[in-house]
């Protein structure tokens, strides 16, 4: 037998485990090349990447008589990649794309795998926590990706992964410039928090928990067209050009916030007009905001650390008629007090123990929806200035986002600065909404965007 060591997931890894057979909790990250290498060779690049992160090469073990899960890490690397000739690929792009024809096939795929749930099942014992799969599609080109739980792989490992993956395209194998430290054993998020900041008095715990709940029943919803129908996670993409990413970002500094709060107040207003609803009447929407922890725990990790070390904040505002700019300023003074008092880690296992809730009892949620807010977004977008080397690989677009037609938002925003362009992917569950009615509101959130960077 294969040695291997154990350990059990953390709190919020815990979370995951029990909400990813819904569907909520697969990360995918996907990339297509032009000049695409053998599959021997990204089999090999994936075995050296699992080397250096041990929780990669983990399953994930559940224990139907404790109702418990472990991290069970190989000590030698087994991610064997799915291949899929040109035929299979076609069938599935046509299949996924179900009358749609502007889906580009790596768009297709990506929708694809974001929805093969190998952790659907937890009897079936101990289930790899990363798949790798394959897609020969049209002029030679071949289509990346790996699937992870998402227990261990946020948006930053996603992104750290990539740079990894690619400086072995570029060295020919041997992992290039960057020297990427062997890890040991993973640690839990909530083992790495400093003490002084997770504190929090009982009565505090108990007044906050009856607060998210009593906010729960009192939150407006993007309109749902079909709640009964099994769900699916889709994607649309909403891009900036250089300008326009300039002058938004410009915008956001001039009013000492950040991007996440102009990105939020567009998606809330745009849902407030998407109803018609009378000038005088308010709504009142949640929203997530999902904080990179890394550099604040004890010890500090680096972002090539592997693993799932975000936590959230979740704020409700009322919305009416206010500007674009209005809303922005309030969202973010009110998201930056709460990580000011430290509400991303005092308010950690509440927030897991209401998503276990309402995962157990959907009945909860509106219309059984499973819908906790109108829509997250991450503090910080991830920024990359590689293009010239992507384009000397040939690697011609990528993407990386998690599923949430399980428990989740009705709009999941994984935005990315690429060569200053703004790529922002919405990840929403399908038919719970539908294409046109996101994609609307994705058109309405730029025009809103891009107005209220006009000079007056």
């Amino acid at each position: 037998m294969t040695e291997s060591t154990s350990r059990p997931v953390g709190g919020t890894e815990f979370s995951w485990c029990k909400a990813v057979p819904g569907g909520t909790g697969i990360t995918v990250l996907g990339l297509i090349l032009s000049k695409p290498p053998t599959i021997s060779f990204l089999q090999n690049a994936l075995k050296d990447i699992q080397n250096s992160h041990p929780i990669l090469r983990s399953k994930i073990h559940f224990d139907d008589s404790t109702n418990t899960f472990q991290f069970v890490t190989q000590q030698t690397p087994y991610v064997e990649i799915q291949p899929y000739d040109h035929q299979s690929a076609s069938q599935i792009v046509q299949t996924q794309s179900n009358g749609h024809d502007q889906i580009e096939p790596f768009h297709a795929l990506f929708e694809h795998e974001l929805n093969v749930n190998t952790w659907r099942d937890h009897s079936e014992g101990e289930i790899d926590a990363m798949f790798a799969s394959a897609y020969a599609i049209e002029d030679d080109r071949l289509a990346v990706f790996l699937r992870l739980h998402t227990a261990v792989c946020d948006r930053v490992t996603s992104t750290a992964l990539l740079g990894e993956l690619i400086d072995r395209l570029r060295s020919g194998g041997d992992g290039g410039g960057r020297k990427v430290e062997v890890e040991e054993m993973n640690v839990a998020l909530e083992d790495l928090v400093p003490e002084e900041k997770k504190k929090k008095p009982f009565w505090a715990r108990g007044l906050d928990m009856l607060g998210y709940s009593l906010n729960g029943f009192r939150l407006g919803n993007l309109n749902f067209v079909d709640a009964d129908s099994p769900r699916s996670s889709r994607i649309l993409r909403l891009r900036f050009n250089e300008e326009e990413t300039k002058n938004l970002i410009d915008a956001c500094k001039s009013r000492g916030i950040k991007l996440c709060g102009a990105l939020a107040a567009a998606g809330m207003i745009a849902s407030w007009t998407s109803k018609n609803l009378p000038d005088h009447q308010r709504e009142k929407y949640g929203m997530v905001t999902l904080i990179d922890c890394r550099s604040m725990l004890d010890p500090v990790l680096s972002r090539d650390h592997v693993g799932f070390y975000h936590s959230a904040i979740m704020n409700t505002h009322d919305v009416c008629k206010e500007t674009l700019w209005e809303l922005a300023e309030r969202i973010y003074t009110s998201f930056a007090n709460a990580k000011n008092s430290n509400k991303h880690f005092t308010d950690m296992s509440d927030l897991n123990f209401l998503m276990l809730k309402a995962i157990e009892n959907p009945g909860l949620t509106p219309s059984s929806s499973l819908r906790t807010s109108l829509i997250s977004v991450f503090e910080d977008p991830i920024v990359d200035d590689s293009a010239g080397t992507h384009r000397q690989l040939g690697v011609e677009d990528y993407l990386s986002c998690g599923s949430l037609h399980g428990i989740g938002t009705s709009m999941s925003l994984f935005d990315t600065i690429k060569d200053g362009k703004l790529d922002c992917a919405f990840v929403y569950p399908s038919p719970l909404h539908s294409r046109e009615q996101i994609q609307e509101l994705i058109d309405h959130m730029k025009s809103i965007l891009l107005n209220g960077c006009k000079i007056e």
